[in-house]
């Protein structure tokens, strides 16, 4: 890996767990209400009569929804892989490269688990 000389000081790691372990509970509380609406919806859906339009509506707030599911699960992943980063000590450098990952960019994005140009890259692969 990278050169982990710059090791991040201890009150800011504690800050970065605190702000990822509230992070973590928002979406997961978030991905529940998402998975009891959709429940709530198709259930609703076969105790009604058919209106074939709100069926349709009905159907796209769903996948819009499923989206906005879809991009916390992977957040989830990716703010539970940063938890365990700090348990391992290697919070604050890269998976991809080891580099040191600026403390600008994990103060804003406390789940940053790569560099701004490798997540470029990443975002771009097909």
């Amino acid at each position: 890996m990278g050169d982990k000389t710059a090791r991040l000081d201890a009150a800011f790691i504690a800050r970065q767990r605190r702000q990822l372990t509230k992070l973590r509970d928002e979406l997961r509380t978030s991905a529940n209400a998402a998975q009891a609406d959709e429940s709530t919806v198709k259930g609703e859906s076969n105790l009604q009569a058919r209106e074939y339009e709100d069926d349709a509506q009905r159907l796209d707030a769903l996948e819009n929804e499923g989206n906005v599911v879809v991009r916390a699960a992977e957040r989830l992943i990716r703010v539970e892989r940063a938890l365990s980063k700090i348990e391992e000590g290697t919070y604050g450098f890269s998976d991809v490269s080891g580099q040191r990952i600026p403390d600008d960019r994990l103060e804003a994005v406390p789940d940053a688990i790569s560099t701004v140009a490798e997540q470029e890259a990443i975002e771009r692969t097909p």
